[in-house]
């Protein structure tokens, strides 16, 4: 499934349309280059899943949780500057198993392999300054529903 999104303020629209449809036990990776807005995609889950803390980039701190008004749990990975997750492998592993997690991972090349296959994956291209066109892949059961959903 593909959009178009022509704007940061749409991405963010999209984005609460996707945090609205998680229920707890998605995982979703964003695929994209630098400043291709996987971050304002993001804030936008946040804010659509009830998050009401401002939702800020985990490049430096890696992740990030956010309590969602409902009492699920939003943690946010981002993986850009590491070649190995180490213990946060392990950590990642546990919140992907979890029914009250959403967990939203950028740059997880280097963690796929603790991943589960049941995941959304969300591919972020740029096609103008801010016009971007988003492509949406199902993995599995939980990831297809969610999918459907946005449909």
């Amino acid at each position: 499934m593909e959009f178009n999104i022509d704007s940061a303020d749409a991405m963010q629209q999209f984005g609460r349309q996707v945090g609205a449809a998680c229920s707890g036990g998605e995982v979703i990776e964003l695929i994209g280059d630098i400043g291709a807005g996987k971050t304002t995609l993001t804030k936008g889950i946040a804010a659509g899943m009830g998050v009401t803390d401002e939702v800020q980039s985990p490049t430096f701190t890696l992740s990030r949780t956010y309590e969602t008004s409902k009492g699920s749990i939003l943690a946010h990975y981002d993986f850009y500057r590491l070649n190995d997750p180490g213990i946060l492998s392990a950590e990642l592993a546990d919140a992907s198993r979890s029914p009250f997690t959403t967990v939203v991972i950028e740059w997880a090349d280097v963690v796929s392999h603790v991943l589960p296959k049941d995941r959304l994956s969300i591919t972020i291209t740029a096609t103008a300054e801010e016009g971007r066109q988003v492509r949406l892949v199902a993995g599995g059961p939980k990831s297809i529903g969610l999918m459907e959903i946005l449909t």
